[in-house]
């Protein structure tokens, strides 16, 4: 669904301070093979994010939230931007077409309106105001002003004298729009948002910011950059840029607008001006930003008060025109191959699977033999295990019975499936061990010291409501009479851990 326009974004999003963060990963439009919403919802669910911001208001992207719970921020495109901020009716119109007709059934939490305006479009800066006024009359006339949050993002650009924080201001030219604008985050309880690129601070810096300073990576005290203003020290770029902000509202009298990052994250390939994106430090940083967050640790000027964060991106966008550091922010490439392996190890439910432990799914002794083969069947055939070691003359053929070749394939996907929860079920048939099931020349995926053979991409995973239809396999039980079936399940995507 190449065409479908939306900028999917995994939150980490916590406003209050005794909340715990949630991650998430951007999904923009330009990518060749784009999942349609299903599938897209689908994996929010196996991934356990509750939290997506979206770069519009698709309406079949709101459709497929529906009734799943997850807290949606929809938004308002820049090119729709002049017409809400001069007209009244053109906003309440929207919000009915976008908003009014979707709540409550999708959990619309916020919109954002536009994206990063004062820079990308800065003739519309003077309305800026007025449409997220617009859009709040909207909402305050169908009572859901309480429910749902109106804000506008900024590229962190708009921060001038970002270090030390305590002296970062915004940019006074938009003064006239800054000033109305936090009086309205301020007044209708809302958050400031900002996009936050700790790589291009590091690009742009001429050798001044160590890069290990913009990775997170640990720096001795002596290296650590200190506010002579407030003595507070800052171990890395992110948290230096969301306490500027802080500063620059304090600078302009507001104190209680909470930050919140729409945007953060790191590419992994980049042309030869741009030796340092690549795929280790892509890793690097969002593995140590997802665990950052995911710590509630917040920043030197508010320890503890998690930041909410939305990661861009979870796909390369290969058809976005540009350098190629544009195409590559992504953590999966546009077939659903992960890019990187995140180094994730304990650092929470979501995104985070810990697959460490020597951990094995096999099918259970005594399960119906008509629900393991239709199981085989599922994960040889539309779950896209590779099946190829238990064809007759191969390594795992034998024992030739629908058990053994079961298991094989039960472990292939469950190993393939980073060990995700409810991974290992296949209604029923499978179970988890830690008894490494290989034996002879048959050397299981997953089995400690050697190679597995399952390929990292998407799959289908078996849902609990699943139907079934008239397939034979090759793979298992040839001798049998009964007839086969398929396991039809919901396509998704899993990042794979270490």
């Amino acid at each position: 669904m190449a065409g479908l326009i939306l900028f999917l974004l995994l939150a980490v999003s916590v406003v209050a301070a005794d909340e715990d963060a949630f991650i998430g990963v951007n999904i923009g439009n330009d990518v060749s093979d784009m999942p349609t919403p299903t599938q897209v919802v689908a994996l929010l669910k196996a991934q356990n994010i509750k939290h997506v911001r979206l770069f519009d208001a698709d309406r079949a992207m709101l459709l497929a939230l529906a009734n799943t719970g997850i807290q949606v921020i929809v938004s308002i495109p820049n090119e729709q931007l002049l017409g809400i901020g001069q007209s009244n009716a053109t906003a309440a119109n929207w919000v009915s077409r976008n908003v009014i007709a979707h709540v409550p059934a999708t959990n619309i939490t916020a919109i954002a309106v536009g994206s990063e305006v004062l820079s990308a479009l800065p003739n519309a800066g003077p309305i800026l105001v007025s449409a997220l006024k617009f859009i709040h009359s909207a909402l305050v006339a169908s009572n859901l002003d309480s429910l749902i949050k109106v804000s506008t993002p900024h590229a962190s650009s708009i921060i001038l004298d970002s270090f030390p924080p305590s002296q970062a201001f915004f940019n006074r030219t938009w003064d006239p729009v800054m000033v109305p604008l936090l009086k309205f985050l301020q007044s209708t309880g809302s958050y400031l948002m900002l996009n936050v690129y700790p790589y291009y601070d590091y690009m742009q810096s001429n050798g001044v910011i160590p890069l290990d300073y913009a990775l997170f990576r640990p720096l001795p005290p002596n290296k650590e950059a200190v506010d002579a203003n407030t003595l507070l020290h800052y171990t890395n770029v992110f948290d230096a840029v969301v306490d500027a902000a802080y500063f620059a509202m304090s600078y302009l009298n507001v104190t209680n607008v909470p930050v919140v990052v729409t945007e953060s994250g790191w590419p992994s390939k980049g042309d030869s001006s741009e030796p340092d994106a690549t795929v280790e430090n892509a890793n690097t940083y969002n593995s140590n930003l997802i665990r950052h967050v995911l710590n509630n640790t917040g920043t030197p000027k508010h320890p503890g008060m998690a930041v909410s964060t939305f990661m861009y991106e979870l796909y390369n966008e290969d058809l976005r025109p540009g350098s190629t550091s544009e195409k590559n922010w992504g953590l999966f490439d546009a077939d659903g191959i992960p890019v990187y392996i995140l180094h994730l190890t304990g650092a929470g439910t979501v995104l985070a699977n810990d697959t460490t432990n020597q951990t094995f799914c096999v099918a259970k002794e005594g399960s119906d033999r008509k629900m393991l083969q239709a199981a085989l069947d599922w994960a040889c055939g539309p779950g896209k295990v590779d099946c190829s070691p238990l064809l007759q003359g191969q390594s795992c053929y034998q024992p030739d019975n629908v058990i053994a070749h079961a298991t094989y394939a039960f472990n292939a996907y469950f190993q393939h499936m980073a060990k995700s929860p409810g991974t290992c079920d296949f209604k029923g048939v499978a179970t988890i061990t830690t008894t490494d099931p290989s034996h002879g020349s048959c050397i299981f995926p997953g089995s400690a010291g050697r190679n597995g053979t399952f390929v990292n991409g998407t799959s289908l995973a078996p849902s609990s409501n699943s139907t079934a239809s008239g397939c034979h396999s090759q793979y298992f039980d040839h001798g049998s009479s009964f007839a086969s079936s398929v396991i039809i399940g919901i396509l998704f995507f899993t990042v794979f851990f270490l």
